[in-house]
């Protein structure tokens, strides 16, 4: 999304509006100021949904035989009339109204809404979606603003979260039923712009810094009274308009009626199936070998279908795709294009697995069946396993393994609940999970749509993720960390490069605390750790230095030395001369430590231990080793045991 004068560039200048927050784009918003008091106001039909909700009310009616000819030629005529400026919008709106005189409104309600999730849901621009959710996330007040009628609006209000409503509503009477008429005021350029400025004064809305979306010459009025006046798909009046005053234009082409153009594009891309498929065929008979035709089918039938169809991939971490096989490929699901996505990208040597609903679809089942393709039945648990016992098998051959983890499509800017298959497929056959992570593959198709649209999809592959230290028991917690990759990567979309991969951060940050805990506890109690290791050495030392036994025969035994006589500084401050005390400084923290304590001497560390006495002072340095030994305890680096 993005303000873009031509079209079909629309992702491309999205990456830059997110850097430079050109104004159209979620960025700008999302930098705008937060809170209830700026207003976001949408228009519905040809802003928000391509093309009109009327003609398709219209074309069911007409579809079930619930319009007369006279009621239809009235209608064409007045409509023709307020083309051409004869009659004001509110004769138009009066007489499409006074044809449904004395029906149940609940009635033309279900109709509404049978025909949005038909029909209106894949018309809505998934680049205005966003726009709306950005106003949602920043507390704006977002209303939708439209001069059609609540069956028409109600359905796509609630679908896109908005609760506020400004629209034209058929009048009733006591009993439900349509008298013809419509509640004044009439919601059409000046009914509109008041409209707007009531709603605005009741809830406190500064319109200098609000918003305001629309297509159509009437809303030009209102495009003056907001601070951020954005048109969108505008022509005529509004496009000029726009133009003269600097006003930032959106266009988007991601949507739009049915029409030939775009049902000949995406039959065309679906015809190639039978030339690639007759190549494959022929492949596998020349070479012998089935795999080599499949092969050749799937690395070049979705390819050729996503550029007939002008779907173009911009694809972060492709090397990845191809650095270890055969791999679990999992991919977030949205759309009927997904699984083309996927395997546009996989290529070769590859099984998809799919729901059994899929099975009896002309396309997706014949493809899989003629792929190798596996359908599992969620509805009977033992049949599942069995088949998943079946792709193990094949994933132990050789062949990589293309799977949804969702295990069906869902309408969501993130991902659903991940199912342990895949990952226990990875596990049994000890194969990596390659993560793809899809961001917008609602733009060429809404969620149960099978027209293809073009238009740029965003795509980032990550480096293969080992299973080999997977467990049953921490399987759910590793699967958590696999989904939590795809939601944020889905909040900050990696542009050039991949980042990082940080999986099990938390158990990694909880082994890091551990050993960290642990190192401190080891810094606290030193005078454990080094007796074992200096004990030993130092009672070689007086075996060699003291010939004489006498000299400790007659001071060992009192013990009293050492609780009556002053510290163990002052001994050494006397009798050893300055270059012996140096000699003994360094390795004192040791020697204090390997100094034995007589069976039955006090454990206080404060305590001096009696000290042998030896010739050429040693008992001296043992002494001044401990006296150090305190000091250089105190002032030892952190970090060092």
């Amino acid at each position: 999304m993005s303000a873009a004068e031509e079209p079909g560039d629309g992702r491309e200048q999205d990456k830059a509006a997110g850097d430079l927050r050109l104004p159209g784009s979620v960025a700008e918003i999302m930098a705008s100021p937060a809170g209830p008091k700026v207003g976001a106001f949408f228009d519905l039909d040809g802003t928000l949904v391509a093309g009109f909700t009327a003609v398709i009310l219209t074309q069911e009616r007409l579809r079930r035989r619930d319009i007369g000819v006279g009621e239809l030629l009235s209608m064409v005529q007045a409509g023709l009339n307020h083309t051409l400026g004869r009659i004001e919008f509110e004769q138009l709106i009066n007489t499409a109204s006074s044809a449904l005189r004395g029906r149940q409104l609940v009635d033309l309600e279900e109709i509404g809404e049978r025909l949005f999730a038909q029909r209106i849901e894949s018309r809505i621009y998934p680049e205005m979606r966003e726009l709306v959710r950005a106003h949602v996330a920043r507390g704006h007040t977002v209303v939708l603003s439209s001069s059609a009628l609540t069956i028409q609006v109600n359905p796509v209000a609630r679908f896109l979260g908005i609760v506020n409503m400004l629209t034209n509503k058929f009048e009733t009477n006591e009993d439900g039923l349509l008298t013809g008429g419509v509640v004044k005021p009439i919601l059409w350029g000046p009914g509109k712009v008041a409209a707007v400025q009531r709603f605005a004064a009741e809830h406190d809305i500064d319109l200098k810094d609000s918003y305001f979306y629309a297509d159509g010459d009437e809303d030009v009025a209102l495009m003056y009274l907001v601070g951020n006046p954005r048109p969108t798909n505008p022509e005529g009046k509004m496009a000029a308009v726009a133009k003269r005053r600097g006003w930032p234009i959106l266009k988007f082409n991601s949507r739009g009626g049915v029409g030939l153009r775009r049902q000949i594009r995406t039959l065309a891309g679906f015809s190639t199936m039978f030339p690639v498929a007759a190549g494959a065929v022929g492949i596998g008979l020349l070479t012998g070998n089935r795999r080599r035709g499949v092969n050749f089918f799937t690395s070049n039938f979705s390819q050729l279908l996503l550029a007939t169809s002008g779907v173009h991939l911009n694809v972060v971490g492709k090397e990845n795709l191809t650095a270890q096989r055969p791999a679990v490929f999992i991919f977030n699901h949205r759309n009927q294009v997904d699984p083309v996505i996927a395997g546009a990208l996989v290529r070769d040597n590859w099984v998809g697995v799919g729901k059994k609903e899929l099975q009896n679809d002309p396309i997706m089942g014949t493809l899989g069946k003629v792929l190798d393709g596996v359908f599992i039945d969620r509805d009977d648990p033992a049949s599942a396993v069995e088949t998943l016992h079946t792709v193990e098998e094949r994933a132990k051959n050789g062949l990589s393994i293309v799977i949804a983890p969702e295990g069906t499509r869902l309408d969501t800017t993130e991902v659903g609940p991940f199912k342990k298959g895949p990952f226990r497929i990875a596990m049994a056959a000890g194969i990596p999970i390659v993560p793809i992570v899809i961001r917008n593959a609602e733009i060429v198709a809404s969620r149960n749509s099978t027209t293809i649209n073009p238009g740029t999809v965003d795509i980032a592959v990550f480096p293969p993720i080992p299973v080999d230290d997977w467990t049953l028991d921490t399987l759910p917690d590793r699967i958590a960390e696999v989904r939590q990759l795809y939601l944020d990567t889905l909040k900050d979309w990696p542009v050039d490069e991949l980042p990082e991969v940080n999986l099990y951060a938390e158990e990694k940050a909880a082994k890091k605390a551990k050993a960290q805990l642990a190192k401190a506890s080891a810094k606290e109690t030193p005078a454990e750790k080094a007796p074992a290791k200096k004990a030993a050495a130092k009672k070689e030392t007086p075996a060699k230095k003291a010939p004489a036994k006498k000299a400790p025969a007659k001071k060992a035994p009192a013990k009293k030395v050492t609780a009556k006589k002053a510290p163990a500084k002052k001994a050494p401050a006397k009798k050893v001369p300055e270059s012996a005390a140096a000699k003994a400084a360094t390795p004192a923290t040791d020697t204090e430590l390997s100094a034995p304590k007589p069976v039955g001497e006090a454990s206080n560390p404060t305590e001096i231990a009696p000290e042998p006495i030896a010739h050429d002072g040693d008992a001296q340095q043992l002494g001044a080793g401990r006296s150090d030994a305190a000091e250089s305890s105190s002032s030892r680096p952190k970090g060092r045991p």
